[in-house]
């Protein structure tokens, strides 16, 4: 079963939540093969009944110690912007579509999306776009996203702090 997992961090993000939700995404979504979405609602105020997406089976809690598994399972996360959420399923080599919060003030997540989407790592829309997105887009052209390397992080800090 195709699953999205759709995560807004610890944040309230419940434009995403009403888009991804509204019958014109739900209809594309199976369109494309979907049968089925997670969503992860953080604090928000808008928690959809299990049984409010009739053209898709849904799931939505708000918070989890962790949801690597949600990612894994997913064949398409969609997130907010946030550094976090999009290095999780980056790093678990899954298809994303960031959906940035054009309403945040000073918006560094754009930054990170743009960069992100330059490198072609991921997609991003907003909330207003999302639908023509989802309908469009083509996840073949992602690219993988190249693993850390903690050991030369280390090797500068050390060198930073004066360690070695």
């Amino acid at each position: 079963m195709k699953t999205v997992f759709v995560t807004v961090g610890t944040t309230s993000f419940d434009e995403l939540i009403e888009s991804i939700t509204s019958s014109e995404a739900t209809q594309v979504l199976k369109a494309r093969g979907y049968e089925h979405l997670v969503l992860q609602v953080g604090r928000g105020s808008v928690f959809p009944a299990a049984d409010s997406c009739p053209h898709i089976r849904l799931e939505a809690f708000r918070f989890k110690n962790s949801i690597a598994e949600d990612i894994s399972q997913a064949d398409l996360v969609i997130s907010h912007a946030g550094a976090g959420s999009c290095l999780e399923a980056l790093g678990a080599g899954k298809s994303l579509l960031v959906v940035v919060n054009d309403k945040l003030m000073d918006n560094h997540q754009l930054e990170l999306a743009r960069q992100l989407h330059i490198d072609s790592h991921l997609l991003y829309c907003t909330c207003s776009t999302l639908t023509e997105t989802l309908r469009t887009m083509d996840l073949s052209v992602l690219q993988p996203f190249p693993p850390g390397q903690p050991k030369k992080f280390a090797d500068f800090m050390d060198k930073a702090l004066g360690i070695k």
